[in-house]
């Protein structure tokens, strides 16, 4: 039986990876907060997409923009990594 690949992002390292770019710390922010009211602006937005694409998981952007929260942007990586990879 084949083993499970490890995902290329997990919630936590989402929150982390948010955290960091608005200098804060993760327990600081709810789920359901605006990131944009906690002062998260595009160029940081795309850096963390720029990263987490790095790591192997390639988000859409505009998707992610639709709303700025972890709770939205968490839903949207699930459904990315539930894709089937391209072959």
């Amino acid at each position: 039986m084949a083993e499970a690949a490890t995902p290329p992002l997990t919630r936590a390292q989402m929150r982390a990876d948010i955290a960091r770019a608005l200098r804060m710390a993760p327990d600081e922010f709810g789920d359901d907060e605006d990131l944009s009211d906690l002062g998260l602006d595009s160029l940081r937005a795309i850096d963390l997409v720029t990263r987490w694409g790095q790591a192997g998981l390639s988000l859409d952007f505009g998707a992610l923009a639709e709303k700025l929260t972890v709770e939205a942007w968490w839903a949207v990586a699930e459904r990315t990594m539930a894709r089937p990879a391209h072959g």
